[in-house]
């Protein structure tokens, strides 16, 4: 079995809710009910206008990819495996931006364009333990 990849630290209260959402495989985000800005990564405040009165939303997971790198090796133990792995931007329709792992193709250097479309994948990271979100062609 591969090594487990980094986790997060907990508790912490601004993030453990997302973590705590992809355990059924949410992908949330907030938006300021003072501004209706979109936040992400999840934060305790509005980064337009400050106010503290987000509210938690569950993302479709379609988006667009606004730019990647392909990693060709690496020396922690969880990546080493891989091979070649991308690593990128999404743009979701809802208006936030991720960095997120690209999956789902055979070759990432010619495979994965910018602007390609995506959807919204898992992969778990053991029993009861967060699931981190990545994409996929769609």
């Amino acid at each position: 079995m591969a090594a487990k990849r980094p986790q997060p630290r907990f508790p912490e209260p601004d993030t453990e809710p997302f973590w705590d959402a992809t355990k059924n495989h949410q992908l949330t985000y907030q938006t300021c009910n003072a501004c209706s800005a979109v936040v992400f990564y999840p934060r305790s405040h509005c980064t337009s206008c400050g106010a503290r009165d987000l509210e938690r939303n569950i993302s479709a997971g379609n988006g667009t990819v606004y730019t990647f790198s392909v990693i060709m090796q690496s020396r922690h133990p969880a990546f080493a495996e891989l091979g070649p792995y991308a690593v990128g931007y999404v743009d979701l329709d809802e208006g936030f931006r991720i960095m997120t792992n690209i999956v789902g193709v055979n070759d990432p250097v010619n495979d994965i364009t910018c602007g390609m479309r995506v959807k919204l994948v898992w992969q778990d990271q053991g029993d009861g333990d967060i699931s981190l979100p990545m994409f996929e062609p769609a």
